[in-house]
């Protein structure tokens, strides 16, 4: 089994309590902090893990390094984890004045201040739009070009709520939500990623091996729904023709879960 985004292991961990002993996982992520914690948790298992920090986008060559010529099943989980909103302190949430960077990988890359400081108005609008939905992209656009340099998630947070009149605050959302998730999306060419993964990924499934991803954004969904349709004529289903999505009870006790929805591909020839 391959986990693309084996973050705190989480996953990986489920995965390999319910499968035979005969079962190894490949546990690929981008974040070093990743990667070490997945280790501690996961050193139960002894050599049926292998952990490499490396990006879902690069799966096909992840999986060659490390032997994997064929997998049974590929998992990706989309997005940030709760550690890196909560605990980083490299400013993926809004709920702390952090240092606004944003990089799945710290080590590489423009931080999301670089994007807000350097990019034209009009890319930031497209940004807002495409990767976070945002009705106000171009007055949020407009203040964040006013007030740069902007430095910190405090500082973003700032230039949103000046923008939104407070009446069109949502009610369920944080009002710099869909910013953020528009800004750390851009920064770490997410799309991207998921489209040369999604690319790979069927070409690495054994027979009746599946691929299953897990999506928070409605564009990432519509991007896999698309592409798993285009593989129906090539010997690959859609286990169910619409996404699940988490129980009422998952979601109270996890309210991040709420906007997933998981799609599985099976290959059957």
């Amino acid at each position: 089994m391959i986990d693309g985004t084996v973050g705190m292991g989480g996953h990986a961990e489920a995965l390999l309590m319910t499968s035979p002993a005969s079962v190894r996982l490949l546990g690929l992520d981008v974040d070093p902090e990743a990667v070490r914690r997945a280790g501690l948790r996961l050193a139960r298992f002894g050599d049926r893990v292998r952990l490499a920090r490396a990006s879902f986008a690069n799966l096909g060559s992840a999986a060659e390094a490390h032997g994997v010529g064929r997998a049974h099943a590929i998992l990706l989980d989309l997005g940030v984890s709760s550690h890196q909103l909560e605990t980083s302190g490299r400013g993926f949430s809004f709920q702390r004045d952090e240092p606004l960077d944003m990089r799945l990988d710290p080590e590489r890359g423009e931080t999301a201040a670089d994007l807000v400081n350097r990019r034209p108005e009009v890319e930031l609008v497209r940004i807002l739009v495409e990767y976070g939905e945002e009705r106000h992209a171009r007055r949020i656009a407009r203040a964040i070009v006013r007030r740069r340099p902007l430095r910190t998630t405090g500082d973003l947070v700032a230039a949103v709520r000046s923008a939104v009149p407070r009446a069109a605050w949502p009610r369920r959302l944080h009002v710099a939500t869909r910013t953020f998730q528009a800004v750390r999306m851009a920064v770490n060419d997410e799309p991207a990623a998921l489209r040369a993964a999604l690319h790979a990924a069927p070409a690495l499934l054994d027979v009746g091996g599946r691929l299953g991803v897990i999506a928070f954004h409605s564009g990432e969904d519509r991007v896999v729904k698309q592409t798993f349709r285009a593989l129906e004529s090539a010997g690959f289903a859609e286990l169910e023709p619409s996404p699940l999505g988490p129980e009422t009870d998952e979601v109270r006790a996890n309210p991040r879960a709420r906007s997933a929805r998981l799609r599985v591909l099976e290959r059957l020839s």
